[in-house]
């Protein structure tokens, strides 16, 4: 539910207009820009879905080992609420950066009402590659040398026809073709 929610593109660019504009509190749009690339950062990897499957993000994987090693102050939707809250505040005493303020005091109360219903992040872990057993896609090995007939062509042999193989010695006559051969010349 609460991904990408806060827009800090919004928050930088503002920042950057601030910065760049020489407004008078410009500090505050420096402050803007570096909030927003954190909040970049801490955005960018998408989390697992509870059902389905989720496809990760161009180099999601580097970013995510960060997020994964702070842990609950990454995970947990009631702190991400706080932190957005706690970052948008100071972008809000100058004019450039309110809209990026109120993105992420909106962004504030999705990862609240989320964190309520017990939602939280959780990182797409890679699955293991099965590799194929040798030994275990095949069955039995074929007793006819090729070629082979098709299996709808190929059948089992009788009782009756076991038995007079084995008397023969093996079975060493002639090889009885399943498919009938016709031979006309025209």
């Amino acid at each position: 539910m609460a991904s990408r929610t806060g827009r800090p593109q919004v928050l930088i660019t503002g920042g950057i207009v601030a910065t760049a504009g020489r407004f008078a509190q410009w500090y505050f749009g420096a402050y803007s820009i570096a909030a927003g690339v954190f909040i970049c950062l801490l955005e960018y990897p998408r989390g697992k879905r509870k059902r389905g499957s989720t496809m990760e993000r161009c180099g999601q994987k580097y970013v995510t080992a960060v997020v994964k090693l702070l842990g609950p102050l990454t995970r947990n939707y009631y702190v991400r609420a706080a932190l957005h809250f706690l970052l948008s505040v100071p972008a809000g005493f100058l004019l450039a950066t309110i809209l990026g303020t109120a993105c992420l005091a909106i962004a504030s109360v999705i990862y609240l009402l989320a964190a309520v219903r017990g939602e939280q992040w959780t990182p797409i872990e890679p699955k293991p590659k099965e590799r194929p057993q040798v030994g275990g896609t095949i069955k039995q090995p074929p007793s006819n040398p090729p070629p082979r007939p098709p299996a709808e062509a190929r059948k089992k042999p009788a009782e009756g026809e076991e038995a007079a193989a084995a008397e023969g010695g093996g079975g060493g006559g002639p090889q009885v073709n399943p498919i009938p051969v016709t031979d006309e010349v025209v």
